[in-house]
């Protein structure tokens, strides 16, 4: 049987989502290994995508395969209570054969948080920007952000040595707040898209930190995308700021 994990993480202290050879201090490592464990066989997982070192979750889904039916909700109490206090399932819940988290997720979401002030309660969940930004700045970054929508290739702001077919990507929102109930200095960038290349998300709001603090202007960011050159592009902001909060599914895949 297939089955789906809903899995949250803060991701401070782990070199990203991905399984690697040189670490065992991933979050896929380590619910492999509590699956493993608890269902007394080899239980690896497949992952709607792969988050950086430091990058945070909110909402990230994987799914696994077992010979027989398991009870969800002993299994969520036990892999919780293996889990560090970091790393956290949601939910467990069954899913058709053919369900891929990866293949099969149509729509994933990331916020970037950015304080203009700094902030040692947020220090790890945050960007805290130093200088450059105001109010202009917040709108010029929204208009900026509207031509993510109308390109989809956007190889400017891939990591250079990456393995991928190919650079299309279609974004359906890409857009700065201020976070509700939060005073002027805390901003949010949410974008969301059918996928995302290596790096992407960071890449694009050093980018739109160009043009809200006059480095290039609002028309040059569109310029950027054309170029389809990382070297085009801004840095690339910390991860510390960076969640992925949702990914969506079609409805056919649930039991």
């Amino acid at each position: 049987m297939r089955y789906f994990l809903e899995v949250a993480y803060e991701g401070t202290n782990y070199h990203g989502w991905q399984s690697q050879n040189n670490t065992p201090k991933t979050i896929q490592a380590i619910i492999e290994d509590g699956l493993s464990k608890i269902l007394r066989t080899q239980t690896p997982i497949v992952g709607s995508g792969r988050t950086d070192t430091g990058v945070h979750c909110k909402k990230q889904f994987a799914h696994f395969d077992t010979e027989n039916e398991v009870n969800v909700d002993d299994l969520k109490y036990r892999m919780n209570s293996f889990l560090p206090p970091q790393i956290a399932i949601s939910t467990i819940f069954p899913v058709v054969e053919t369900a891929h988290a990866r293949f099969d997720a149509f729509l994933r979401t990331y916020h970037y948080h950015v304080v203009l002030e700094k902030n040692p309660f947020l220090i790890n969940h945050a960007h805290f920007h130093r200088k450059g930004l105001n109010d202009t700045s917040f709108e010029k970054m929204n208009k900026a952000a509207e031509y993510l929508s109308k390109h989809t290739n956007f190889e400017s702001f891939s990591k250079i040595k990456t393995q991928v077919n190919h650079f299309e990507c279609d974004i359906s929102t890409a857009i700065w707040t201020k976070e509700e109930g939060s005073q002027a200095d805390y901003w949010r960038f949410t974008i969301s898209a059918n996928r995302f290349l290596r790096g992407m998300v960071r890449a694009v709001v050093g980018s739109l930190f160009l043009v809200g603090e006059g480095k290039i202007e609002i028309n040059d960011f569109e310029k950027i995308i054309l170029d389809k050159n990382r070297k085009s592009a801004g840095f690339s902001v910390p991860s510390n700021g960076l969640f992925l909060v949702d990914v969506e599914y079609p409805k056919q895949i649930f039991l």
